[in-house]
């Protein structure tokens, strides 16, 4: 079956596919940046954090646990059907487009680990933006943590094989038209899947033109996940820090 969609996110996130190729992501790390960007924020007790594109909720139900009421929102149902079985009463999830606001205000909306750039529009990226802005009460943050382009361009490994639960990928990445592609290919029981990621370069420059039509202010910008600064040419993370 070769799977191909104009908005390549909307069948290869809902996927079983794509959660067992990334199952190894480092969950300590995670939390441990999440205890550090928190405590930088100084988000009050109780507050409420807005977890944006949260997948199958790994942050937010970590945030949880700190004590913060927290929304999990993302486009794909099958992740968000996943997350709901960790809901409480200060825990919720709900299937949502992070283009558009979410009609509740937060004192900080979280957009995590390069869940940013789909879209093949600009409007696409610059909605998002507003949307965070619109979903912010009077002393809110909006924290957006991307990937550093000019560092992973540099870095680029073109071909990869890495097998998972029994399923031999094939990655390949390039940069073609100002973004940083994905091929990912596999065959099971004789069925060929082909799938494509597909994330906007964006430098730190094009963030600051997107924050500028959006009308929100930059405060911060760290190159890593325990806020030291940001380099464009040895910092794996772009983490920003905005209102």
């Amino acid at each position: 079956m070769i799977t191909n969609t104009t908005n390549w996110y909307t069948s290869w996130f809902d996927t079983p596919f794509y959660h067992i190729l990334y199952k190894d992501r480092d969950n300590t790390e995670a939390q441990a940046f999440m205890d550090t960007l928190t405590h930088y924020l100084n988000i009050p007790e109780s507050g409420t954090i807005l977890d944006l594109a949260c997948g199958k909720g790994r942050h937010a139900v970590y945030l949880n646990t700190l004590g913060y009421h927290v929304t999990g929102v993302d486009l794909s149902e099958n992740s968000i059907k996943y997350a709901k079985q960790f809901e409480n009463d200060t825990l919720q999830f709900k299937v949502h487009d992070m283009c558009k606001p979410y009609n509740e205000q937060f004192d900080a909306v979280f957009n995590l680990f390069t869940s940013f750039g789909y879209f093949d529009e600009d409007e696409g990226n610059l909605n998002t933006i507003k949307a965070i802005k619109a979903n912010l009460n009077e002393f809110g943050f909006g924290v957006i943590d991307f990937m550093n382009s000019e560092f992973v361009i540099d870095n680029l490994v073109p071909e990869e094989f890495k097998t998972v639960d029994g399923i031999n990928f094939n990655l390949k990445r390039y940069v073609e038209g100002g973004y940083i592609v994905k091929d990912i290919s596999f065959t099971i029981d004789d069925e060929n899947y082909n799938f494509q990621e597909r994330v906007r370069a964006f430098t730190l420059d094009d963030f600051k033109k997107l924050f500028k039509k959006a009308d929100v202010h930059l405060l911060d910008v760290f190159g890593d996940y325990k806020l030291r600064k940001f380099n464009a040419k040895t910092s794996e993370r772009l983490v920003m820090i905005f209102k």
